[in-house]
C-alpha cells in the first residue's frame, strides 16, 4: 500500500510541476506579445511619447472591465518593457522554461543588458527563486563577481545568504501570479499564518461595527511590484473622511521593515486609487505580541494636526484596537487547546 501512496504521490507531483510550467510559458509569452503590439501600436502615433502613454491608459480602461486583475495602466508598462528588454525572448526563451513572470519582472530594472540576460541564464540553470533573484540584483551580485579575483568567496556568500530565501518544494502551488493570470482569487490560506487569519477575520466586523463610515473594500489585497508580491491584509474606504484605509497586521515585532512596507502600500494606493476628490490614504500598522500590542498610523504627505483632529475620531483608538487584539488571541489560543484535547 506504501508503494502504491508514493507512486501516485509522484505522479500527481510531476502533473503538477507540469501544468505549473504550462502556465508560466503561456503567462510569459502572453504578456510579452501584449508589450509587443502596444509597441507595434505607439510607433504609428504622431507623437510617441505623449501617444504611448495615453495608449496604455485607454487600454487598460478597457481591458479592466474584461479581466478582473493583471492590465492596469502599471501591468501594460510593464508588458511593454518586458517586450523592450528581451525583443528575443521568442528565440531562446525555451533555454529557460522554468523562470516565471516574477521572475522577469524582477529584472526590468536592470540597464545593463549583459547583467540582465546573464541573471536569465544564471536563475535558471541554478533555480532560483523570485527572492533570491531580486536579492542578488538587488546586491549586485553580477557586478561583484565579475570584478572578484576570488569568485568562489562571493558565490559561497550569495548561496549563504540567499538559502532561506529558495522556495519550498511545493511553493508553486501558492504562486500568486498563476492565480491572477488564471483571473482567480487569490488562496487566502497561503499568505497568513492561522493566527493572524483569525485575528484578521475579527478585526474587519470590529472596524465596520466601531469605526465610523467605514466600507469593506478588499482582504488579502494584492500589491504587485518589482521587489514580489505583497498582500494587504484588509483595505476599506471611509465615505466620511474620503479616504482608504489600509491595515496591516505582524504577528512578531514591528521592525523598520514593516513600516517602510506599509508606507509603500500608502504610496501606491495615493498614486493608482486615490482620486480628485480623495483624502491621503491611512495606514495602519497592527503588531501582535505576547507580551505587547501595538498600534501604528501613518498618513503620508497629511496635515498632522488634521490628522489627529479629525482622523483619528473615525477610527478606533490603540487602546481598542490592542484590546481587540488580544481577545481574539486568547480566543485562537483557547480554541486550539480545545482541539488539541
Amino acid at each position: 500500500m506504501n508503494a502504491l501512496v508514493q507512486d501516485v504521490q509522484a505522479i500527481v507531483e510531476k502533473g503538477l510541476q507540469k501544468a505549473y510550467r504550462d502556465v508560466n510559458v503561456t503567462t510569459v509569452t502572453t504578456y510579452w506579445q501584449v508589450g509587443r503590439r502596444i509597441v507595434e501600436e505607439e510607433q504609428h502615433g504622431a507623437s510617441r511619447a505623449e501617444y504611448g502613454s495615453q495608449l496604455i491608459a485607454k487600454l487598460a480602461e478597457e481591458l479592466s472591465k474584461e479581466y478582473a486583475k493583471g492590465f492596469s495602466a502599471r501591468d501594460l508598462r510593464n508588458y511593454r518593457k518586458l517586450y523592450l528588454c528581451f525583443k528575443d525572448l521568442e528565440i531562446w526563451y525555451t533555454r529557460v522554461p522554468n523562470l516565471n513572470w516574477s521572475h522577469f519582472r524582477t529584472l526590468l530594472s536592470v540597464t545593463s543588458d549583459d547583467a540582465r540576460y546573464w541573471y536569465v541564464q544564471e536563475a535558471s540553470r541554478e533555480m532560483w527563486s523570485v527572492r533570491t533573484l531580486a536579492r542578488n540584483v538587488g546586491s549586485q551580485y553580477y557586478h561583484r563577481l565579475l570584478q572578484s579575483p576570488k569568485k568562489e568567496n562571493v558565490i559561497a556568500e550569495m548561496l549563504q545568504l540567499t538559502a532561506p530565501l529558495q522556495n519550498d518544494a511545493r511553493d508553486f502551488l501558492k504562486d500568486p501570479v498563476v492565480a491572477e493570470f488564471l483571473q482567480l482569487p487569490s488562496n487566502n490560506d497561503f499568505t497568513e499564518t492561522e493566527l493572524e487569519r483569525a485575528i484578521i477575520k475579527h478585526l474587519k466586523d470590529f472596524m465596520l461595527e466601531l469605526g465610523r463610515g467605514f466600507a469593506f473594500m478588499a482582504e488579502q489585497y494584492h500589491v504587485s511590484t518589482d521587489a514580489g508580491d505583497f498582500f494587504i491584509d484588509l483595505v476599506f474606504y471611509n465615505v466620511v473622511l474620503k479616504c482608504y484605509v489600509l491595515i496591516d497586521l505582524k504577528t512578531k515585532k514591528i521592525t523598520h521593515q514593516d513600516v517602510g512596507q506599509l508606507d509603500m502600500y500608502v504610496r501606491m494606493f495615493d498614486d493608482l486609487k486615490r482620486t480628485d476628490g480623495d483624502n491621503p490614504t491611512i495606514g495602519l500598522l497592527l503588531c501582535s505580541e505576547t507580551s505587547e500590542d501595538i498600534a501604528r498610523y501613518s498618513v503620508l504627505n497629511g496635515n498632522k494636526q488634521l490628522f489627529a483632529s479629525k482622523y483619528l475620531t473615525f477610527l478606533p483608538t490603540k487602546e481598542e484596537l490592542a484590546k481587540e487584539i488580544e481577545q481574539q488571541k486568547e480566543i485562537f489560543m483557547q480554541q486550539r487547546k480545545e482541539l488539541e484535547k
